[in-house]
C-alpha cells in the first residue's frame, strides 16, 4: 500500500506541531525546514492555511490524498457537522484505534500490526489499516502476538483512560469502541471547519 515514507521530522517541523509524536529535532530546531527556514518573513494566503490544514491532518492520520478525499466526500453525504464527521471517521480506522489503545506506540507501527496480521476485530483476522471499527466491536491482539516485544513495550503504563471512548481490557489484551468519540475528546490540533472551506471551494 502506498504510504509516506520521508522524513517525518521534515512534515512536523513544516507545521510546528508534533504530528507524529514526541520530536527532538523539532524543539531544537522549531521553525519550518531548508536553507531560509529560519527567515522567512512570508505571508500565508488564507488559500495557503487551509491546504496546510488538509495537508496536517493527512499526515496525522497517515492517509493518502485519494483516500482522505473519499474520506471527507463520504463524510459530507452523513447528516451532522462534516468536519466533526470527517475526524470521527478518521478516529475510527482500525490503524488508529490499535493506536489509540496502547497496541502500538505510533500510528505508523500500528498500520504494520494489521498489516502483518496481529490484529484481531470480534475474534477475525483483519490486516485492512482503514478498515472501519464500528462502536460495540472488539479489538484485541492475536493469542501468538501477545508476546511481541513491540506490543508490551507500547502497553507498559499507558493510560487508557485518557480515550473515554474505548474500553481496554488487561487480561484479554483487547479494547471495545464504545462510541465514535466527540470532537472535544479528540486531542489532534486540527480546525477541520477549513478543511471543509478548503473543499467546498
Amino acid at each position: 500500500m502506498a504510504r509516506y515514507t520521508g522524513p517525518k521530522s521534515r512534515i512536523a517541523r513544516r507545521f510546528g506541531d508534533p504530528i507524529f509524536g514526541p520530536d527532538k529535532v523539532l524543539s531544537k530546531r522549531n521553525y519550518p525546514p531548508g536553507q531560509h527556514g529560519n527567515n522567512r518573513r512570508k505571508k500565508t494566503s488564507e488559500y495557503g492555511i487551509m491546504l496546510a490544514e488538509k495537508q496536517k491532518a493527512k499526515y496525522t492520520y497517515g492517509v493518502l490524498e485519494k483516500q482522505f478525499r473519499n474520506m471527507f466526500e463520504k463524510a459530507a453525504r452523513m447528516s451532522g457537522i462534516t468536519g466533526e464527521i470527517l475526524l470521527q471517521n478518521l478516529e475510527c480506522r482500525l490503524d488508529n484505534v490499535v493506536f489509540r489503545l496502547g497496541i502500538a506506540p505510533t500510528r505508523a507501527a500500528a498500520r504494520q500490526l494489521v498489516g502483518h496480521k496481529h490484529i484481531i476485530v470480534d475474534g477475525n483476522v483483519v490486516n485492512i489499516p482503514s478498515y472501519s471499527v464500528k462502536p460495540g466491536q472488539i479489538i484485541g491482539v492475536r493469542e501468538k502476538s501477545k508476546s511481541l516485544e513491540v506490543i508490551a513495550n507500547a502497553l507498559a503504563g499507558f493510560n487508557h483512560s485518557k480515550y473515554p471512548w474505548i474500553e481496554w481490557d488487561e487480561n484479554t489484551k483487547s479494547g471495545k469502541l464504545l462510541h465514535k468519540p466527540e470532537r472535544a475528546d479528540i486531542p489532534e490540533n486540527i480546525k477541520e471547519q477549513l478543511i471543509v472551506e478548503l473543499y467546498s471551494k
